[in-house]
């Protein structure tokens, strides 16, 4: 009895020691801890938290500055949302959060905010079902976080990043990966810059928002890069979607909506690099696509027949299996592929340019039986670049009559490439985006296009030889 009740000491002892040694070297305390700090402290007060584990569910009623960066780690124990902000005001800064719950009915979260004017930034959250959630929580910003889900099939998982009813926020430089969305609920005058989203669903996803910037994100290896549906008035520039390959693979998705300028992205080996379906969806807006650069992508630009007045201009669609295809039967005729004189670049044109405007002398009417037949019946792409579809394609030719009708009408395309300026996200390294271009054979001598990839103000320039 002795020897065994020696033994249950031993165990306890050495369990005590794993514990004090998780992060800090600290044996863990109950948030309450926290909590007393909290309650002791001024409005405004800035309360540095000392390096320790702290467990269970925080609730902040004071509006606070929450500092971890001596390193305090908040741990849910796997139940309900690990801090919530309940005061307007509270900036929660540089603290590692983890193990909420995984209850999907209550959507429990690393932060969840439902206050005005917070600041959430710095912060590690993982393990966590929802990252960081707002719910009517305006004039917010959520800044530089680094944010895991869990390790869940991707139809359980929460979103990284969810803002309902939170207008006039900034959702700038955070890095999110295995989640479901970063979404976008009813939020109007949002600022959605350099984050970067990997193995999620969509990385981007809005829904009636409006009024919005989206601008140098990098939405990479997840189903869907941005999705917009029934939002307006939003600004897409500078974004990368690269490798965007789900069921619908979309790297942009846009779905009724109005007034969506789409300038100076780079879409590159997604399924679908553009997806239009009804947009713009009123009868007096437009949709704008200018100098973006959409290649190596199963199909570059793909959308329903009644899809109208979107115009394109300056782009380059450059070596994508499809360039443009339809959503079932019909043209795109509606749509206008050239604004004052000035088309598009696509690397499959055939024209020629006799007075060296740099515009073609022919026009671009891309009529591809195979295309046609494909975008019917999607199985045939196991026959894409076979003998099979040079067969199809040569008996097109020889028999006018089996050709279809033209997917669009280019009447100015461009006889060369266009130069397209790529800007790198803050945190993403000169020398990560240039193998980025490598992985795809985007640089110009690959492919002939001019691309100026350009460093944000106050980052450093490329070391030699880093340059794209």
């Amino acid at each position: 009895m002795r020897l065994a009740g020696f033994g249950i000491l031993v165990s306890l002892v050495a369990t005590a020691v794993v514990r004090a040694d998780d992060r800090t070297g600290v044996a863990p305390r109950p948030v309450s801890v926290v909590t007393e700090m909290i309650e002791h402290a001024e409005t405004g007060d800035e309360i540095h938290v000392p390096a320790g584990v702290y467990e269970g569910n925080l609730v902040i009623r004071k509006s606070v500055v929450l500092d971890g960066s001596e390193g305090a780690v908040f741990d849910g124990l796997g139940k309900g949302t690990v801090i919530e902000v309940l005061a307007e005001g509270v900036t929660i800064r540089a603290c590692a959060i983890r193990a909420s719950g995984d209850d999907v009915t209550g959507e429990p979260a690393g932060i969840r905010v439902v206050a005005a004017d917070a600041t959430i930034e710095s912060n590690t959250i993982e393990d966590t079902l929802f990252g960081i959630d707002l719910k009517q929580a305006p004039d917010a910003v959520i800044r530089g976080n680094t944010i895991a889900g869990k390790d869940l099939d991707p139809g359980r998982r929460g979103d990284g990043i969810r803002l309902w009813w939170s207008h006039g926020s900034t959702v700038e430089c955070n890095t999110v990966r295995a989640s479901r969305d970063m979404v976008f609920w009813y939020s109007e005058n949002l600022r959605i810059v350099r984050n970067t989203v990997s193995d999620s669903r969509y990385g981007l996803h809005f829904m009636y928002s409006h009024d919005t910037v989206l601008e140098e994100n990098d939405l990479r290896a997840n189903s869907v890069g941005i999705y917009l549906m029934y939002s307006n008035r939003i600004t897409l520039k500078g974004n990368r979607l690269t490798n965007n390959r789900g069921a619908s693979g979309y790297g942009i998705g846009l779905k009724d909506c109005d007034d969506i300028a789409i300038t100076g992205n780079a879409l590159l080996a997604n399924r679908v690099g553009v997806y239009i379906d009804n947009s713009p969806s009123s009868v007096d807006s437009t949709g704008l696509f200018e100098s973006n650069m959409i290649a190596f992508n199963e199909i570059g630009l793909l959308a329903t027949p009644n899809t109208h007045d979107n115009v394109f201009t300056r782009n380059a669609f450059v070596e994508n299996e499809d360039p443009a295809a339809t959503h079932g039967r019909g043209r795109l005729v509606s749509n206008t592929f050239a604004r004052e004189g000035v088309g598009n670049y696509w690397s499959d044109y055939a024209g020629f340019d006799l007075d060296g405007d740099g515009v073609g002398d022919v026009v671009y009417e891309p009529k591809s039986l195979f295309g046609a037949m494909l975008a019917n019946e999607p199985n045939l792409r196991l026959f894409v670049h076979s003998p099979a579809q040079q067969a199809i394609e040569f008996t097109a030719r020889a028999l006018p009559e089996l050709r279809p009708e033209s997917t669009l009408i280019d009447p100015s395309p461009l006889a060369e490439p266009p130069t397209i300026e790529l800007t790198l996200a803050h945190g993403s390294g000169s020398g990560g985006w240039r193998m980025a271009l490598l992985a795809t054979g985007l640089l110009s001598t690959a492919i002939g296009c001019v691309v100026v990839v350009g460093v944000e103000r106050g980052l450093p320039e490329p070391k030699t030889g880093e340059r794209a």
